[in-house]
């Protein structure tokens, strides 16, 4: 059975830094597309930043480059994100997501075959 779990969400205040993690198991991780989303509320999920199987290849949305780095251990079967300069408009559930890498890198949710359940990040003063 694939599962996904996040963790290291919470609440920051703007300016403030958190680093995301995904664990993953049930799936041969150096043979996945990782990515993650983020859902704001009252709105649809949006792509945030996706890596290549091998960890080569990176892409982020505009509103995160320069701030977000998106990074694997394959080693550890693990995502990470981490997320510098947080801004308000960064609140949301952040998702992490799985794609087979015989597939192309995407930035689409409904490419990803596999999600965890989220973790809350709040940004806020």
């Amino acid at each position: 059975q694939v599962q996904l779990e996040e963790s290291g969400g919470g609440l920051v205040q703007p300016g403030g830094s958190l680093r995301l993690s995904c664990t993953t198991s049930g799936l041969t991780f150096s043979r996945h597309h990782m990515a993650w989303f983020r859902q704001p509320p009252g709105k649809e999920r949006e792509f945030v930043g996706a890596i290549s199987a091998a960890g080569l290849i990176t892409e982020y949305t505009d509103s995160v480059k320069g701030r977000f780095t998106i990074s694997r251990d394959n080693a550890k079967n693990t995502l990470y994100l981490q997320m510098n300069s947080l801004k308000p408009g960064d609140t949301a559930v952040y998702y992490c997501a799985a794609r087979s890498l015989n597939l192309v890198l995407s930035t689409t949710a409904h490419d990803y075959n596999y999600w965890g359940q989220g973790t809350q990040v709040t940004v806020s003063s």
